[in-house]
Formats: C-alpha cells, structure tokens, sequence
C-alpha cells in the first residue's frame, strides 16, 4: 500500500516517531525554561559553584543563560566523540534504540533528583534538555534518510514535519494539564513514556529502511560503518556542502539567539504585568504553529518538487533580513513579535525541510557524523557566540542590536546561497551505505 507514492505505513511510522519525539521534548521544555529564569540560585546551580564564584565576587544569578548556554556548548564538544564512537562501532539497531535508553535513563535519574530537590538539578536538567533536543532531532532526520529516497523526502518531509509541529503543540498543553496535578517529576515519567513510543517507531522503521537498501543493491545499513569518532568534524572542514551547512546554521542560530534575547528584554521594557507578558509570548507561539501547519501541509511539497530547496532556504533568509531592517529603525513589541514568526515559522517549515533532503544524497558518515556536529556543536556553538554578543550590545539598546541582527542575517543569506550552490553537485540518489561523499 502506497501514500503520496511511498510506503503508507512508512510514513505513519514516522509521523509518529517525530510526534512523539516532539510532544516528549516540550513536555519537558516549560521545565527547563522555569529553570533558567528561576530566582533560587542554589536550585540552578551547585552549592560549590556558586559560592566559587561568591568569592570572585559574581553573582551568578545576573549570568544564569549565558552560564547554562557555554555549559551546554562545553557538554556538545565533549559528547562529540562519544557519539562518533558509538555510530562508527555499532550498527544501526544497536545505536539508535541505546540513545533512546539511554534519554528516558537520564529522564528516571532527573525525577529522583526533582522529588529529592537535588541542589543544582536546574543546570542539570537544562543542559541535558538542550543536549538531549539537538542529538535526539539530528538522529531522527539522519535516520529519516535511511528510509526515505530524495524524490520520497520532497513527497513527505512537509508532512512528517507538520506531525512534529502537531506534537509541539501538544506538549506545552499536556504539561499545563498535567504539571500541577502531579508535579514535575511525574511529569517527567511522562515525557519518558513518549520517548518509548519512539523506540517502538524506530524498530518499526527498520524494516523499511532495509528495503531501500535493497532496492539500490547496497549492503544492509545494519552494519557498523566504522572510521574515525572525529570524522565528522572532518567532513565539516573538508566539504563544501557541510561547510556551506555549517555556515548557514551558525548564521541561523544567530538570528534566533539575537532575537530570542531582545525580546525577551523589550517584553519587560513594555510589559510590566506578568499575565500581559504572557499572553505576548503565548500569542507568538500560537501564530507560530499556525503558520507552520499551514505551510507544511500546503505549500513545503508543492515548492520543493517544483523549485527544489532553493525558494525554502532564501524566502526565510531574505524575509529575515528584510525584517531586522525595520527592526533596527522600529524595534516595537509587536513588530518583534511579526518577525519572530516569519523567523521561527520560516525555520520549522520551509528551512529545515530543505536542509534536511540534502541529507539522502549524502554518505551515511556524513549523515550521521558531519551532520550531529552541525546540528549540535555548530549549533551550540552558535548559541554561545551570540549570547555572549547579546549582551555586550544590549546595554547600548535595541536599536544597536537588531543592526548587528542585520549583518547576521546577511551571513545566513550568504550560507543559503552556498548551500544552494553546492548541492548542485550532488546526484539525486546517494547509496545509502556510500561511505565517501562525490567530488
């Protein structure tokens, strides 16, 4: 049985997996964000740690985000290897189902620590969250293009992209339901119980992702794909597409850090009664999902089988770039809040589609390796850089900011066109066990 010319069951599976993978994850979300706006320093933060840094004379309460992003930076880089490790060692049915045990593992160890009120279980908890986010997506795409072909992932990625939206959405509503009657470390056992669903998924899929194989006469993606733990910082380095990628993600992540942070200071500056600051933020986020589901469902497909990736990674750039302009002359609630739609609605439903279809024309190394080291170091690096930027800049004002905010955006412009430009090289269909990239 076929659905939009792919296997229909193929599809459901892994419209479930990204739905479940979702809800699970923003489940958790409101969690981590109460933990690094919390005024209680000793529940963020080791006792030692703050009295280390008591005797310096800083107060780590006035650096909680910029503390918790280099944390989560330093965490990427040293869980890098690790990775690399378990990918080039084991074969897929033993690496995917051990990180996924390995997620609801540290989801158990986090509900003793919440119930037993751990001293600093909120640096914890929102390393792990952002760690657990980038590495846990990353692998679902990589394996997405184990079982879907190129032409299939233009068919279907809109799709399965708007069952993760759907699950994004049903998260934050299932932890408002939920976190009161049975707290938080219950709530986390929830989350848990998602992130199995996802396991079963994954074992669903496997057998699909075994027929593509066999259908390009290739050997069986079970296998272990061995080389170096450190390839994909390799790849990164020496190919143009990743690096092109890179760029673009680097760039990307800047906006949205740049962004995320100026707002939340303009919120303040215009909003002085909490329930207004929130129904602010919950405006955003509601418009946020509407526009993605309407776009993936309507026009994500229709683009990306007619114009290829090109129109889905230039109109969010170009669309950004137009509106940090206006920002830095208008910087005004509620045009911040127009923009950080179009930002975060182009991302989830045009962006990331494209760069994700990108990745079944490639090696499974950089499948797997290069493309967790874009998608978490990369990232994360670009998280760091730009948080630290922000508040350099934000003490001269808005307007100096959403300027900055227009070069960065010029930057991921730039990476957009070089990722265009370098995927014209790349066949169409890609072996899925190739282990080197084409010329």
């Amino acid at each position: 049985m076929s659905l939009l010319g792919v296997e229909a069951p193929a599809l459901w599976w892994s419209l479930l997996y990204f739905f479940c993978l979702l809800t699970g994850y923003y489940l958790l979300r409101p969690v981590r964000d109460a933990m690094g706006a919390s005024d209680d320093v000793l529940a963020v933060f080791p006792a030692s740690l703050v009295q280390w840094a008591g005797h310096l004379g800083v107060s780590l309460g006035d650096f909680t985000l910029q503390v918790l992003f280099t944390g989560t930076f330093l965490c990427m880089v040293l869980l890098q290897p690790v990775y690399g490790a378990l990918v080039s060692r084991y074969p897929r049915r033993v690496f995917l189902p051990v990180m996924y045990l390995a997620f609801i593992s540290c989801l158990l160890f986090f509900y003793w620590a919440f119930r037993e009120e751990l001293p600093g279980r909120g640096a914890a908890f929102f390393i792990w969250v952002a760690v657990f986010n980038l590495f846990a997506v990353s692998v679902f795409w990589s394996y997405m293009a184990d079982v879907f072909s190129n032409q299939d992932a233009k068919k279907v990625y809109g799709y399965i992209g708007a069952g993760g939206t759907i699950g994004a959405l049903t998260g934050p509503l299932v932890t408002r339901l939920l976190v009161e009657k049975i707290g938080v470390g219950n709530l986390l056992l929830v989350s848990a119980a998602f992130l199995g669903a996802c396991l079963f998924a994954i074992l669903k899929l496997r057998k699909y992702a075994l027929q593509r194989e066999q259908r390009l006469r290739d050997s069986s993606g079970e296998q272990a794909m061995g080389g170096s733990v450190l390839a994909g910082l390799k790849l990164v380095w020496s190919d143009p597409l990743l690096r092109a990628l890179a760029v673009l993600m680097f760039f990307g992540v800047g906006v949205g850090t740049l962004l995320y942070n100026e707002q939340a200071a303009i919120a303040r500056r215009f909003f002085t009664d909490d329930a207004a600051r929130t129904a602010y933020y919950a405006n955003i986020d509601l418009a946020v999902n509407v526009l993605t589901i309407f776009v993936q469902v309507f026009l994500t497909r229709w683009l990306m089988r007619r114009y290829g990736i090109a129109p889905l990674l230039l109109l969010p750039a170009l669309a950004i770039l137009l509106g940090f302009s206006l920002l830095a002359a208008s910087p005004l609630p509620l045009l911040v809040a127009v923009v950080q739609v179009m930002t975060r609605a182009g991302e989830f439903s045009l962006a990331k589609p494209a760069r994700e279809t990108l990745y079944t024309r490639v090696s499974r190394e950089s499948r797997y390796k290069a493309k967790a080291v874009i998608d978490t170091v990369i990232y994360r690096g670009g998280d760091l850089t730009f948080v630290w930027l922000h508040k350099l800049l934000s003490s001269m004002g808005s307007h100096l900011v959403f300027m900055a905010g227009v070069g960065v955006a010029a930057g991921m412009t730039i990476g957009a066109i070089r990722v265009i430009r370098a995927q014209r090289s790349l066949p169409d269909e890609m072996p899925v066990n190739a282990s080197v990239d084409p010329a």
